[in-house]
């Protein structure tokens, strides 16, 4: 059986999110759980945290210990997005509240999709349930496009400058992209070339855009936060790509 790269890629940003936890050690790198470090119980809470993401992490790594991992991480992530859902009552019309819930939301679906496809052959639900997961990824993903949409300009902000022909063609290009992207993974249709396309795109994020603003400022939480997002979603559409592999294989 091929190697689940996506689901080792998704593990390895659970532990980098765990490191960074440990690191600084506070809940920062998700503002929806800045109550709970304020709590008198703030450096539990924070140790509890940074544990559940390097054990999740590690046990998405190995085929036995996988499907538990998956559901702890998947519990996490899916708490942190509802979580989101507060800033979006208080402020629907700034769509970085909807953004921060899709993409914590999309991390989620990964964890769905992952403990669905260890599970194939095992239980009849096994199919379904990483459809549902790859409809809410693609969903998710609609939501990528609406924000650069709306953000266009900062998008274009992130494309390095060297980079031909300009930043804002790849702006509006990487934009259509992840339209085009949503609509294949939501459909089913082409969901498993869209999903290989996606996974490398974003990994091309990954090179382009945050390992240079690693190395340019590598003590910034801000940049280990939001490289680490990008190298978990990308897992994700990773996660999504090796499981249409093996069902078309299949």
């Amino acid at each position: 059986m091929a190697r689940d790269f996506g689901r080792h890629a998704y593990g390895a940003a659970a532990i980098i999110y765990g490191a960074l936890t440990l690191y600084w050690h506070d809940l920062n790198t998700w503002p929806q759980l800045a109550a709970l470090a304020k709590t008198p119980y703030r450096d539990p809470v924070v140790d509890i945290v940074a544990a559940l993401l390097i054990a999740g992490g590690i046990a998405v790594q190995w085929r036995r210990a996988a499907q538990l991992g998956a559901a702890v991480l998947g519990a996490f992530f899916l708490l942190v997005a509802v979580l989101c859902i507060p800033g979006i009552v208080a402020a629907p019309q700034i769509y970085n509240n909807w953004g921060n819930f899709f993409e914590q939301f999309s991390i989620a679906s990964g964890a769905l999709i992952a403990y669905a496809s260890l599970a194939s052959g095992r239980l009849p639900s096994a199919e379904r349930a990483a459809g549902i997961g790859r409809v809410l990824f693609g969903i998710c993903v609609i939501s990528f496009t609406l924000e650069q949409v709306f953000y266009l300009d900062a998008t274009a902000g992130f494309v390095p400058k060297w980079l031909p022909p300009g930043q804002m063609f790849w702006g509006i290009a990487t934009t259509i992209a992840f339209a085009l992207a949503a609509i294949a993974v939501v459909s089913g249709r082409q969901a498993l070339l869209a999903s290989r396309l996606l996974t490398a795109m974003l990994v091309l994020f990954g090179f382009l855009i945050w390992l240079p603003a690693l190395l340019a400022s590598p003590h910034s939480h801000f940049n280990w936060a939001e490289s680490t997002e990008n190298l978990a979603i990308a897992a994700v559409a990773w996660i999504l790509a090796d499981y249409l592999r093996r069902a078309c294989a299949a």
